[in-house]
């Protein structure tokens, strides 16, 4: 493949499941230059990306910005939900010495103007919509979209009175970041009230407890759909559908994700379209009444119940494991896509998907997810990654600098993403190379992209 005459360093922040499928289809960009990591500590990334060898700190970005500067970055791409909330975007599309350059003195030449680089990924304002539950419910009410009737807290002693005095089930949310683990999903009026505790009282997710969201409990079934924003247009990705709860039969406590598949069966074209016109469109049009511009990922949890699709959650990125699933049906440049995002120019670019289907199955440590395991040796990777139509997605693994070997270093392990001409295929392909990889202690879920009848999920 020739190199594109017009070639972009890019710089990937974060370091886990998501990012090392970023990189990887990064990685078959013509437009790609170098591709520079902060993360790689991840041994699927270090294999694709050079690392920037200066400390990571996204309250801190000075040092990145100085990483750029020096190595003509033109992208960056930050995958995680933490720096967006930080302010990250905003920081890393300034040059180190924001403003205009300094006029140049008689007989010298004129200087470099500071370098502008396009960011992939919203500011700080529009992060809220994932930072802060109670924010988001009012940006949603402000627009009109379908979602959960609820109410936020501040006191554990209000919110717990107004449990107790009702009867319907409901879902208790710390309003925070909590990293996919922050929603409690209650059986009974006494389990809701130590749900607060455990937000409120315990701080089990520290700062991002000190709200919390209490919303009425729908019932249908659940659905990921993201889109691309570029501040003024939208391009609605192919759904997806998310496996939340630890075991099979959706049961155990919510996590970051046990498992995905793509194309999501249950969202046919005129449901998209419905979630587009009530939901997607709404929200862009409120933040930019509010002066708050959105470019990069917008995602939205949809319950589709029997009154129709409501939103469960906003989130403003790539979903984990939603984006794995995406990647490796994406059928476009990855650089040219994210540059038009930060850039306006969505329209001009060519956003085509392959037919096959993808299915993620996702490798968890014992434990998960409130204290996963790490330190156990991972074997089986070359005969999984052999497998036909199989790729693996490194998410929380290390390389041990002792033995060489790959470890469990977090939660959720790995993501073994296959493809297929069917659903069936690539289910088929993903659990005969998820049961090749071998570590003590390791889960997973059976049932994800089972029969679509079988999929009924209550949250």
């Amino acid at each position: 493949m020739p190199p594109h005459p017009h070639t972009t360093n890019v710089l990937l922040i974060g370091g886990g499941g998501r990012e090392h499928s970023l990189a990887w289809k990064l990685k078959q960009s013509k437009r790609l230059g170098s591709l520079f990591a902060t993360h790689t500590d991840n041994p699927g990334i270090a294999a694709l990306a050079k690392p920037t060898d200066c400390p990571f700190d996204p309250a801190r970005p000075f040092r990145l910005q100085r990483f750029c500067e020096k190595n003509n970055v033109g992208l960056v791409v930050i995958g995680p939900e933490e720096p967006l909330a930080l302010g990250l975007a905003d920081a890393m599309a300034q040059a180190t010495e924001p403003g205009p350059a300094a006029p140049a003195a008689p007989g010298q030449r004129k200087p470099t103007p500071p370098p502008v680089r396009v960011v992939f990924g919203p500011g700080k304002e529009a992060a809220r919509l994932e930072a802060d539950k109670a924010w988001a419910k009012q940006m949603m009410h402000a627009a009109a979209i379908p979602t959960a009737d609820g109410r936020s807290f501040t006191s554990p002693d209000d919110a717990k009175r107004f449990l107790e005095s009702r009867t319907s089930p409901y879902v208790v949310k710390a309003s925070g970041l909590a990293k996919g683990k922050g929603v409690i999903v209650p059986n009974t009026t006494e389990e809701a009230v130590a749900a607060i505790d455990r937000i409120m009282v315990k701080k089990e997710f520290g700062d991002a407890g000190n709200t919390v969201v209490v919303e009425e409990r729908l019932k249908g079934q659940e659905t990921s759909v993201l889109a691309l924003v570029d501040g003024r247009n939208i391009f609605v990705l192919e759904p997806c559908q998310d496996h939340k709860r630890l075991r099979d039969g959706d049961e155990g406590p919510n996590t970051g994700g046990m498992g995905v598949f793509c194309p999501g069966g249950i969202t046919d074209d005129p449901t998209l379209t419905i979630i587009q016109r009530q939901v997607l469109v709404p929200i862009i049009d409120t933040l930019r009444r509010e002066g708050i511009e959105f470019r990069g990922v917008l995602y939205a949890g949809i319950m589709l119940t029997p009154a129709g699709p409501k939103v469960l959650e906003f989130n403003v990125r790539f979903g984990d494991p939603e984006c794995q699933a995406l990647m490796t049906r994406l059928d476009a440049d990855l650089v040219e896509v994210l540059l038009a995002c930060g850039t306006k120019k969505l329209h001009e670019v060519s956003i085509d998907w392959s037919p096959a289907a993808s299915c993620c199955v996702v490798l968890a440590s014992k434990g998960y997810p409130d204290k996963p395991e790490k330190g156990k040796v991972i074997t089986g990777l070359d005969d999984a990654a052999e497998c036909e139509g199989v790729t693996l997605f490194h998410a929380g693994t290390r390389r041990n600098p002792e033995t060489d070997d790959i470890e469990t270093a977090g939660g959720r392990v790995l993501n073994v993403v296959a493809v297929g001409d069917s659903l069936a295929d690539a289910r088929e392909r993903a659990y005969a190379a998820a049961h090749m990889i071998r570590y003590e202690g390791r889960i997973f879920r059976s049932d994800i992209a089972a029969p679509l009848e079988a999929k009924i999920i209550r949250h």
